[in-house]
């Protein structure tokens, strides 16, 4: 069993008081079922229901009210109220019923004593008509593929984490770190891959892993789209997507299908809600809050790089190269950042990730990713070189009334630096350069800068 992160948020929703019902999200296979039973292991008792199965999902047909359902669960199970103690209720793929997704509801107003988890396809959930969970009843949190922190104390154990994860890798470790990300980049995420390659280390095992999640998608997509017109976008959409990851895109024929921008937006949505891809919009203000400019491209961030690098077709290319930055012109870099920022996301419970780019006709000033901390932006490049090719930070740092705290993410060791832009405003910023496997911790980092 390999430790999850969100484990600790789940504790802390445990011990919190006035907590409600939570709602586990997050894509198909990244490992929500295996998470909450390992949770259970630390209540009291542990009833688990998969709504999948007839005979769980009839429960929720054959008794109307939470008092009733309980009262069966806990009978079923040889649980007598009076010791019930902290009792954790997990109710999988709830979507199947929806009179389960009703039932939350009145399992927090009822029943504060009982915990209760629910998680299931958000595809599945939403494509559904009239299916929607309690507004105010219910909170949430998502998992995410295995983030790097995750994957080396899977694949090299808790030494090797905790250097990570307290931003104290050395000079001595560095290459090592870096050596140990790329392979991270190359093979992704996504438990099943995680486990089999720690096991082997033998990339070529995992094709069979990638071709049975493509699969899966396409198989919830075709169960349960609205119309054979968007059964066969999405499927365009999975098919050919990948290629697109980590750069912006137009909707209007996507990866040269004959489609229009309306039904390659509305399939990427759906797709988007059920945490397969994500679609980055731009700000274009240098100060907070960080507000997106919808009317302009989105980035197109997959779920996982392995998927990615799989479907793309650039695994060979991956293993010719030593640094990232050299893979797939710079694409393979994008992606495996900002599947690391999300995870980052995740912790402070926020949803959006954007870019920036300059609000001004005729320049083509972009910086790849902009991070918002209280009032702050702190932009983000994934660069290699020299500080003269970071031209759209010098951007960034022109429009700023402020001192800027630029962060460089790049194969080269950590270190911060006072730079000037060009002439003629010559204005000063201080530049943190990031190593690749120091993302996931940006909060932690950030942190601990003098800003």
């Amino acid at each position: 069993m390999y430790t999850r992160q969100i484990i600790k948020q789940l504790r802390t929703w445990r011990e919190r008081e006035g907590r409600k019902p939570l709602v586990l999200r997050g894509a198909r296979q990244v490992g929500k079922t295996t998470l909450v039973n390992e949770f259970g292991t630390e209540f009291d008792h542990f009833i688990s229901l998969n709504l999948e199965l007839e005979s769980d999902a009839e429960i929720f047909r054959r008794y109307r009210n939470a008092e009733e359902i309980i009262s069966f669960l806990l009978l079923r199970h040889h649980i007598r109220r009076s010791e019930a103690g902290q009792t954790l209720l997990f109710i999988d793929e709830i979507q199947e019923e929806e009179t389960a997704i009703a039932m939350l509801r009145y399992f927090y107003e009822e029943m504060p004593w009982l915990y209760v988890v629910a998680a299931g396809s958000r595809l599945q959930s939403l494509v559904k008509k009239h299916v929607s969970f309690p507004v105010g009843r219910v909170e949430y949190l998502t998992l995410r593929p295995f983030s790097f922190l995750e994957y080396i104390e899977a694949t090299e154990g808790s030494d090797w984490a905790g250097m990570l994860g307290e931003l104290c890798v050395d000079g001595m470790m560095h290459d090592e770190m870096m050596s140990r990300f790329n392979r991270y980049a190359l093979i992704g995420g996504m438990p099943e891959a995680v486990v089999r390659y720690a096991a082997r280390h033998d990339v070529e095992e995992l094709s069979s892993v990638y071709r049975s999640l493509q699969t899966g998608y396409a198989e919830d997509v075709e169960r349960y789209v609205r119309s054979e017109n968007q059964m066969s976008v999405m499927r365009h959409i999975l098919r050919h997507g990948w290629a697109s990851a980590g750069q912006c895109v137009t909707f209007a024929r996507f990866a040269g299908s004959t489609y229009t921008s309306t039904q390659v937006h509305e399939a990427m949505d759906v797709l988007q809600k059920a945490f397969i891809l994500s679609l980055d919009y731009p700000v274009t203000s240098v100060s907070a809050p960080a507000l997106p400019a919808m009317g302009r491209q989105p980035k197109l961030v997959w779920v996982d790089s392995g998927l990615v690098n799989f479907f793309a077709g650039i695994q060979v290319e991956y293993l010719q190269n030593r640094d990232l930055l050299d893979t797939w012109r710079g694409h393979a870099a994008e992606q495996i950042v900002a599947q690391e920022l999300r995870v980052v996301l995740d912790r402070h419970l926020r949803d959006e990730q954007y870019y920036w780019m300059r609000d001004k006709k005729g320049t083509s000033a972009e910086v790849d990713f902009v991070w918002q901390e209280d009032a702050r932006l702190f932009p983000i490049e994934v660069k290699s070189g020299t500080n003269a090719h970071l031209r759209s930070f010098h951007s960034f740092v022109n429009l700023s009334s402020e001192h800027v705290i630029a962060l460089r993410v790049w194969s080269g060791a950590y270190s911060v630096q006072q730079v000037k832009t060009h002439a003629p405003e010559n204005k000063q910023y201080t530049l943190v350069n990031v190593p690749f496997y120091y993302v996931g911790m940006l909060d932690k980092l950030i942190s601990r800068l003098e800003v």
